[in-house]
């Protein structure tokens, strides 16, 4: 007979404290049951004898990664299917995208969309594949699609891009059929030009740094954070949406689940009401709290033109979805009514404030998505200081977000010969070639950056990361490496 003993209350209060704090997942009491579960599924991965003394030891210790990926894996629900929620699908082919395109049609600036909390991937695939039934040639047009999960587990089962039938449950079948290959074990692969228009990687919501530059998560048009806040308690949800709000371009667009609608918590947008569907809006201040569709739409900055997809420029084609892009944050978020916003061509009227610098400038241009004015800015930090390996290294961020590859390695280049040990380089260097298909160099960077990471204290703040420590680079290095590993061994 299975005779469980019942954790005590006590404990199981310290560790959905500890979880919230750790990983921003909320346990009230009434999901204690539900807590109490998931820690005995973990404990003999833990290699623990038993659930308290797994509490225990997890109250006491320090997440490492991978400690957080097992945690992740029994703590969170991984159940999802494509196109899951279709009114939302529908309002975003029909009203928002039509407009971002006509406006990235006059700007020429990148369309970017973030899914913040992808699980195994079936939400930016069907992102993906709602862009490429508007736009044939999606995947060599100028389209970034972020996908990030606190799950690792869900982020490389996403990466492989296979699923079987369950993952289809509410999809027309033309999508499977045109979007997916059969396998011999009877699962679906998604097509490679579908896979490419998607970068997934590792992220915490509530303990990592965004927006920034360096992990990609500046500047999106678009975000979608369904299903995920019921996870975070109060003020850790508002602390995540805070963010978000952030991390859009003005006049972007965030989408939650219909469960998760809220007046209060998405209080600082706009809140644009769809038939069956509520859409938030980061607007400037004084605008209408509420929009009722069939109303005029409040516009983007930049008013558009009419444009066709097809007339769009095609930019350089999108790197692989194999490229993590988990490189370091580099600068804290800001409330929104606290960025000095400039318009476009400000650069050429107004002289920087003496106490700003320019490379600071460039980086709050950058995080904002003007690029040109970020490019502009580096270029003036350089030609008051041609020496500052981290200007260069700037550039390099700034250039490979444009597509510029070739300028963006000429910058690293230059910024580790001025720093031979700037660790950030060599690692941006080796995500570089990574994203070229250049393996064996990409290897050697790698294992340059964790040469020198290896002799630094794990606590130390790395130069210009924001926050980073070298500890969780070893960690984001390591895992790279281990996925090249795994990559060779398959294609063997």
């Amino acid at each position: 007979m299975d005779i469980r003993v019942a954790t005590p209350e006590l404990l199981l209060s310290s560790l959905s404290e500890f979880l919230a704090a750790q990983m921003g997942l909320h346990f009230p009491r009434e999901r204690w049951g539900d807590l109490e579960r998931g820690i005995a599924a973990a404990a003999s991965e833990f290699g623990m004898a038993d659930v308290q003394s797994c509490i225990n030891w997890l109250v006491s210790t320090s997440l490492t990664r991978n400690q957080v990926e097992i945690l992740a894996s029994h703590l969170t629900v991984g159940e999802t299917y494509f196109f899951r929620e279709q009114r939302s699908f529908e309002m975003l082919e029909e009203h928002v995208l039509p407009e971002i395109l006509r406006v990235r049609g006059e700007t020429g600036s990148r369309v970017r969309i973030w899914s913040a909390g992808c699980c195994t991937g079936e939400e930016p695939y069907s992102i993906a594949m709602l862009l490429d039934q508007l736009i044939p040639d999606a995947v060599k047009r100028n389209f970034t699609i972020l996908a990030t999960d606190i799950n690792p587990r869900f982020v490389r089962k996403a990466a492989e891009g296979v699923y079987s039938e369950w993952s289809f449950r509410e999809t027309p079948p033309w999508i499977r059929e045109r979007y997916f290959n059969r396998r011999k074990d009877g699962r679906f692969e998604i097509k490679p030009h579908i896979r490419k228009m998607v970068t997934f990687s590792y992220f915490n919501l509530a303990g990592d740094v965004y927006p920034s530059l360096w992990s990609n998560t500046n500047a999106m048009d678009v975000i979608f954070c369904r299903n995920v806040l019921m996870y975070f308690g109060a003020e850790q949800a508002r602390e995540v949406v805070a963010k978000l709000r952030s991390s859009l371009v003005d006049g972007g667009w965030l989408i939650t689940s219909p469960a998760e609608t809220s007046g209060i918590l998405f209080s600082a947008f706009t809140a644009v009401e769809f038939p069956g569907v509520f859409f938030y809006r980061r607007m400037a201040s004084g605008a209408p709290r509420t929009v009722v569709a069939g109303h005029r739409l409040p516009a983007f900055d930049v008013a558009p033109k009419s444009l066709h997809p097809e007339e769009l420029i095609a930019p350089p084609e999108l790197p692989g979805l194999d490229v993590m892009r988990s490189a370091p944050p580099l600068e804290a978020p800001r409330e929104p009514a606290q960025v000095q916003e400039m318009e476009p061509g400000a650069i050429h009227e107004q002289k920087p404030d003496e106490s700003e610098a320019p490379r600071h400038r460039a980086r709050t241009c950058a995080n904002q998505g003007k690029l040109a004015e970020a490019i502009e800015w580096c270029e003036r930090a350089i030609a008051s200081d041609k020496l500052d390996p981290a200007s260069h290294y700037l550039l390099a961020t700034i250039q490979q977000e444009q597509g510029y590859t070739d300028s963006a390695a000429q910058a690293l280049k230059r910024a580790l010969y001025l720093d031979p040990q700037f660790v950030l380089a060599h690692f941006a260097l080796g995500n570089l070639c990574l994203s070229q298909g250049r393996h064996r160099n990409a290897e050697r960077h790698f294992g340059n950056a964790l040469a020198l990471l290896q002799v630094r204290p794990h606590g130390e703040i790395l130069p210009e990361s924001e926050g980073l420590t070298a500890g969780r680079l070893i960690e984001i290095v390591m895992s790279v490496q281990s996925s090249l590993l795994r990559g060779r061994k398959e294609s063997a």
